[in-house]
């Protein structure tokens, strides 16, 4: 037989496991924006256009007009179906809140072991923007510039 005192214990601790366990298991939002960009970087480098466009937002704008999402998607697809690797090296991410949106800001080297983009290999400087859509980080806006 289990003791009203045990019993009041028991349903105690469950209420407090029950409040505190969630609260556990949510990923801080800058974290979330650091894992979104390895992810970008680990699916350019396996030629996963899918998987690369999966954190952009639909109205993605890449250096103010110069590459929106479907001419990104585009070029992973077209260096993947030529077999063309494309190296992706991050340096560390930095990210400053603004409101309710992020901005991460971090380098970016890019390599080649093929012949379609060999100008446009070398170090980046890149800032995106970031932005929370339906409980989910998406880059609505990114610009960079070779610095090497």
């Amino acid at each position: 037989m289990i003791r009203p005192k045990k019993t009041i214990l028991i349903a105690s601790a469950l209420v407090l496991l029950a409040l505190v366990l969630p609260g556990c298991r949510r990923t801080p939002d800058e974290t979330r924006v650091r894992e979104a960009i390895v992810a970008m970087a680990q699916a350019a480098e396996a030629g996963s256009a899918g998987d690369l466009a999966e954190p952009l937002s639909e109205d993605f704008d890449g250096n103010a007009g110069s590459l929106d999402r479907r001419k990104l998607t585009g070029m992973v697809r077209l260096l993947a179906l030529r077999g063309d690797h494309v190296g992706v090296t991050m340096g560390p991410v930095s990210i400053e809140h603004r409101g309710e949106r992020m901005v991460a800001t971090f380098t970016v080297t890019l390599t080649s072991g093929g012949k379609l983009l060999p100008d446009q290999m070398g170090v980046y400087q890149v800032e995106s923007a970031w932005r929370n859509e339906d409980g989910d980080w998406r880059c609505y806006t990114a610009t960079w510039k070779r610095v090497m």
